[in-house]
Parts: structure tokens; sequence; C-alpha cells
């Protein structure tokens, strides 16, 4: 049964993205395109999800925000870079 019309993606498909591991409506979208148009399969895709045990998922709910961090930001609990290297480079600019 398709899901998203818009893109003719599948339950199925929904759920090869899931075990690959895709966690959210966010990275499934991410992977085919699948809630990016008219949205309004995005609850179908999070009721097809649910709520089972995902890799990241205990990370995903230690951040409560349901999404992933970007890769260059640094992980919830992780110190951010010295402000120190940024102010450096831009001094070094000016000169």
């Amino acid at each position: 049964m398709y899901v998203c019309s818009c893109f003719g993606i599948t339950e199925e498909q929904v759920r090869e993205h899931a075990n690959a591991g895709a966690c959210t409506p966010r990275q499934v979208a991410s992977a085919s395109k699948a809630g990016t148009d008219c949205g309004s399969c995005v609850r179908r895709i999070q009721g097809l999800l649910g709520r089972g045990t995902c890799p990241r998922r205990a990370v995903l709910e230690q951040d409560g925000t349901g999404e992933a961090a970007p890769a260059s930001m640094p992980a919830p609990g992780t110190p951010a870079p010295a402000p120190a290297a940024v102010a450096v480079a831009a001094t070094s600019r000016a000169a």
C-alpha cells in the first residue's frame, strides 16, 4: 500500500528504510523524499516506525528533541569547542 502518493513510496519501502536505520520520519524523508512535498504522509510514516527499538533511539530521547544532532554539532553533554580558537582566526584575517 502507498504511504506517500507524491513520490510513490510504499509501506514496504518505509519498513526497509527503518530496517536500514531510519528512526524518524525526517530520516525516512532523507532516504526517500517521502513526506517532503505535501506532508500528509508524515503521521503514517511515524505510525509505521512506531516506538520500537532503534539503535539511536536512546540518544535521541536523551537529547529531548526527537532528532539527531547534525554531524557538525557536538552530541548532547559534549562541551563546545573553545571560542578562543575562533577569535584568533578572525584576528589573523584582519591583520
